[in-house]
């Protein structure tokens, strides 16, 4: 009688392939062809214009209303990505298995691509007219201190939403573009995203005490 031997190499599924896959069959013919990635989502720019164009329209005519509300909206929405992303998605993302990782990138990061930048040029570019437009930029001004303070700690933000996560960010969306995705590659990056986002989010509560401490005088 011959021996029989079970198999214990993966199957498609244990191994993250699609369901139906079985490991070292060809892709063309196992695997669903995977969706392009758009690096920038063409869909989403007609509404940051029309952000942008408000922004723009909002200090070209001195509107105190769209400069509140570019000021607010824009600088409430950064700080509570940031913390959600950092303090929320981070933890989640970490336990997840590296190609539940590519899936999720895939999908989440082009929209940050769109929405970061826009949120940082609404708070920043508003809320330095309000400062000029207020006399808060004077040496003489009671807030004049706290202003400064707020210059630094939102620059060094500004420094990281645009030069840290942005890069990362692209980086991720070029990766899963590639025939073969390094999957280690993307996770080590989504890691740079979600933690720099935290911290940010974290600097993002020094702002508001800085904030609602103008406010207040």
């Amino acid at each position: 009688m011959a021996d029989t031997k079970l198999d214990s190499s993966p199957t498609g599924v244990e191994a993250g392939l699609p369901a139906g896959a079985e490991v070292g069959a060809s892709p063309d013919a196992s695997t669903p062809p995977r969706p392009v990635i758009q690096i920038v989502p063409l869909k989403g720019l007609p509404i940051v214009a029309v952000f942008i164009g408000f922004l723009v329209a909002s200090i070209g005519f001195n509107w105190r209303w769209g400069l509140d509300f570019n000021h607010v909206a824009g600088g409430g929405l950064w700080t509570g990505i940031d913390l959600f992303v950092g303090l929320i998605v981070g933890p989640i993302l970490g336990r997840l298995s590296i190609p539940a990782r590519a899936e999720f990138s895939a999908k989440f990061m082009p929209k940050m691509v769109l929405v970061m930048p826009t949120l940082v040029a609404m708070t920043l570019a508003s809320g330095f007219q309000l400062a000029l437009d207020l006399g808060n930029l004077k040496a003489s001004s009671p807030n004049h201190a706290w202003l400064m303070v707020s210059f630094v700690v939102v620059g060094v933000m500004a420094v990281i939403a645009l030069g840290v996560l942005e890069p990362a960010n692209i980086a991720v969306l070029f990766e899963m573009r590639k025939p073969r995705p390094n999957g280690e590659l993307i996770g080590r990056l989504m890691k740079r995203f979600i933690y720099t986002a935290g911290i940010t989010g974290l600097m993002q509560i020094a702002t508001l005490v800085i904030m609602t401490r103008v406010a207040s005088r």
